[in-house]
């Protein structure tokens, strides 16, 4: 299984991008799917999950700017940044609980690569 995550580059304070993370490879069922990110000199941190039953959870810092929403057809999570801020800076990450095939229950956590985001005038 592998995700790859796209989308990130150089925004100005206010502006917009779009994440995208495709999940590909044996897949039979996925969980929860969510966007994290690590600034320089931080620790990872939650941006947003969506969880299989399409609610959604936020951060308080995004909360009411970015939106997350999935294709489960497509196996991919997406992340629409509005009204960017200069503290977006970071490589975000997506994340997904995949089961591998019916013969498991358990889901286990994969990570895609990452993708930088740059919010600067």
């Amino acid at each position: 299984v592998q995700l790859q995550a796209s989308g990130g580059g150089l925004a100005q304070p206010g502006g917009s991008l779009r994440l995208s993370c495709v999940a590909s490879g044996f897949i039979f069922s996925i969980a929860d799917m969510s966007w994290y990110r690590q600034a320089p000199g931080n620790q990872h941190a939650l941006v947003a999950i969506s969880p299989s039953d399409a609610s959604t959870v936020y951060s308080n810092s995004v909360r009411g700017r970015f939106t997350i929403s999935r294709d489960n057809a497509k196996n991919t999570v997406y992340l629409q940044m509005n009204n960017l801020r200069p503290e977006d800076t970071a490589v975000y990450y997506c994340k997904a609980a995949i089961r591998r095939s019916s013969d498991s229950t358990f889901f286990d956590n994969y990570w895609g690569q990452g993708t930088e985001v740059t919010v600067s005038s």
